[in-house]
């Protein structure tokens, strides 16, 4: 046989070869295909994993992108501890107190950050829906830990404005946690974050109550009777409207979250209700304390804090 004869069955026998591993490897293919389906748990697992940041690259560029024009913040920009809050005044104090601290105003939120401490503050708004929004965005920079420094109005008799409270779960009686989890899934902030916080705390000689909030997307709710009686019969220590939120879609967006609530008012004494007058107390005597204390815990925390797990889901 020629030299040219022979390379030619040598080239027929090898595409053979090739072609049979092809025809292998595809039905391998279709039939891990077909398992995939015949499997409901995994079809599930997949398409919940597809509508996280975490896990949809589409999203995450768009989350980004979002961020950036929110916040007015380049992505780098972004510190690893981040701070939230409803009010523009904690931004200021941050500016303030932090000399190297680089403010934008974005189209609807507005941040600040410092190299030096490692910690980005967002003011995001109020209300479950923004609270929600920022829970999901923030896991594009995929943060070490977030705290929520929020205002609330006490319920449980024994507390009074300017307590701290840490909370540990928070009902979830607003309408936009159902878009992350099933409604029978408590919200619950991150075990760690909360320790480390308690910490500071500690320290500093601060006392703090922990126990259940109730979060709501009813805002003008104190004259409603009925409201006000489901809040004694949930045994909750105070009611606000962000954390329910912000713990659930954290916790589906693999974000470390705790929460640091300061009393503003007490709705159910008389009298008790927040008005312009004792809004500008509570600003002038406790909030300082406030922001002073979670820009120290999340500077620290970065130092100090430990490193937290994420199951698999």
């Amino acid at each position: 046989m020629s030299i040219s004869k022979k390379k030619a069955t040598r080239k027929k026998v090898a595409k053979k070869k090739v072609t049979k591993k092809a025809t292998r490897n595809s039905k391998s293919k279709l039939k891990e295909d077909e398992d995939f389906l015949n499997n409901p748990f995994a079809v599930k697992k997949s398409l919940l994993h597809s509508m996280r940041i975490h896990g949809n690259d589409d999203k995450r560029k768009i989350a980004i992108d979002m961020l950036e024009r929110y916040t007015g913040h380049n992505f780098e920009d972004f510190q690893k501890q981040v701070i939230l809050t409803n009010f523009h005044y904690y931004v200021e104090r941050f500016n303030t107190i932090l000399d190297d601290a680089h403010y934008t105003q974005g189209s609807a939120f507005k941040a600040s950050s410092s190299k030096k401490a490692q910690v980005t503050i967002i003011e995001f708004g109020v209300g479950s829906a923004m609270a929600a929004l920022i829970g999901e965005l923030l896991a594009v920079v995929k943060p070490k830990a977030v705290l929520f420094l929020g205002l609330c109005g006490a319920v449980h008799p024994s507390l009074k404005v300017g307590d701290f409270i840490l909370p540990i779960a928070s009902i979830r009686a607003e309408g936009v946690s159902r878009h992350f989890l099933p409604p029978q899934v408590p919200a619950l902030p991150t075990f760690k974050v909360q320790k480390f916080v308690s910490q500071i705390l500690v320290e500093h000689g601060h006392d703090y109550r922990t126990g259940t909030i109730h979060s709501t997307d009813f805002r003008f709710w104190e004259f409603d009777e009925k409201f006000k009686l489901n809040l004694i019969e949930e045994r909750v220590l105070a009611v606000e409207m962000e954390t329910a939120a912000l713990f659930t879609t954290c916790f589906v967006s693999k974000v470390n979250i705790g929460a640091l609530l300061l009393v503003s008012d007490c709705p159910l004494k008389p009298g008790g209700i927040k008005t312009k007058k004792s809004a500008k107390s509570v600003f002038k005597k406790f909030t300082d304390v406030h922001i002073e204390l979670g820009i120290e815990a999340m500077a620290d925390i970065a130092e100090r804090g430990e490193n937290i797990r994420h199951y698999h889901w």
